[in-house]
């Protein structure tokens, strides 16, 4: 093993000055009124949940966002003692581990809202609670018609108070979505039924990467940051508002190096033929650490400063390359995915390539996959 904890050379690096630049755009962006929340659910979005946190605190973030208990668990763990914003309820057994590790808890149901309020009662603790709308998304919230009676309802339960009251825009990756604006004006009317009815709530949130930049009214006293803090856009359209740098590389070596003749097939199914003698390359590297055999015969990486196709059918370990007659060493570093300045092999070009969003690409690469950090401070 070469220090990184692994025999294999694949790797993903993640540059931790990248992420350091991205939330500090943000919290440029919305100012000193507004708190950013650096989201690092899913481990960072495939990044490192810990690592990426720490970074998004030293530019300035001061809270951050998880999907699972489990997933504080880890945060909490590494040291971390920011409040840690729970997006989502967990079951209601989960109430007590909830309290013991100080985390945020969201709230949109009254069964979970009383299972927290006992486990806090019987740890003689206060839990900050953040109520959550379904202004239009139909995941998961309160309704706007009860939103008001339950953040009531909530703050009236012993141990919990209402500090936060937040929606989420299902169609914030594309600037200028009508149906943004209409769920903006929902959640407006539901804070003023929420004020009306005499509850001060001082976190207002609704606005994620996307809504942020495009709909600033939106940003309240705290912004959730997530894809954008990677480097990722949060929709295409978003191209160029920003100077995001995808903080991610994938990388490995070559791991073997063969001749093949004109004709012969490559891989599974032989779906490359090559159509004369070419060296090909074997990287260590396949859909299980998440080159998507969907890609086979349509992906490139870089070699030596040069281009060449990924061949053949995408194993689940191997993947080949057709290097022409240029031959390489094992141990020659090879690109999978460029980060920052190799947009032409990122991850938002894998992402058009394959049909999906650039979210599920970086959480598709697998925990087999060592995270490498650069740039800690």
């Amino acid at each position: 093993m070469d220090g990184r904890g692994s025999w294999r050379p694949t790797r993903a690096e993640v540059d931790l000055e990248c992420i350091r630049h991205n939330v500090g755009l943000f919290v440029e962006l919305v100012g000193a009124t507004c708190r950013v929340m650096a989201v690092v659910k899913a481990d960072g979005y495939g990044h490192g949940a810990v690592e990426s946190a720490r970074a998004a605190l030293q530019a300035g973030a001061s809270r951050l966002g998880v999907a699972l208990v489990e997933e504080g668990e880890e945060l909490r763990a590494a040291g971390l003692r920011e409040p840690i914003h729970l997006l989502f309820e967990p079951p209601p057994e989960a109430a007590a581990r909830v309290v013991e590790l100080s985390l945020v808890p969201t709230v949109y149901t009254r069964p979970y809202a009383h299972a927290l309020s006992r486990a806090a009662a019987a740890k003689g603790a206060k839990v900050d609670v953040h109520i959550k709308v379904d202004t239009g998304m139909h995941r998961v919230g309160a309704s706007p018609r009860e939103a008001a009676a339950l953040a009531g309802e909530v703050a009236s339960l012993r141990g919990l108070e209402v500090e936060g009251i937040y929606t989420h825009l299902a169609n914030a990756s594309l600037p200028g979505d009508t149906f943004t604006l209409r769920q903006w004006e929902t959640f407006r009317q539901v804070l003023q039924e929420v004020e009306e009815a005499g509850l001060r709530i001082p976190l207002r949130h609704a606005a994620a990467s996307g809504a942020a930049i495009s709909v600033p009214e939106s940003r309240l006293e705290m912004i959730r940051l997530g894809i954008a803090m990677y480097g990722l856009l949060p929709g295409a359209g978003f191209r160029g508002s920003l100077d995001l740098r995808p903080a991610l590389s994938l990388k490995t070596e070559v791991g073997h190096v063969f001749r093949a003749c004109e004709a012969e097939g490559v891989s599974y199914g032989l779906t490359y033929k090559c159509e004369r003698d070419a060296w090909i390359a074997v990287l260590p590297i396949g859909y299980a650490d998440g080159l998507s055999r969907d890609l086979s015969n349509r992906w490139e990486v870089f070699i030596a400063g040069r281009r060449y196709p990924q061949v053949g059918t995408v194993c689940m370990d191997l993947c080949m390359v057709d290097l022409g007659d240029d031959l390489y060493e094992p141990g020659e570093e090879a690109t999978i995915i460029g980060g920052y300045g190799m947009e032409d092999i990122g991850v938002e070009r894998m992402a058009e390539e394959r049909g999906t969003i650039n979210y599920e690409v970086v959480c598709g690469i697998g925990k087999r996959v060592p995270r490498i950090y650069l740039n800690r401070l």
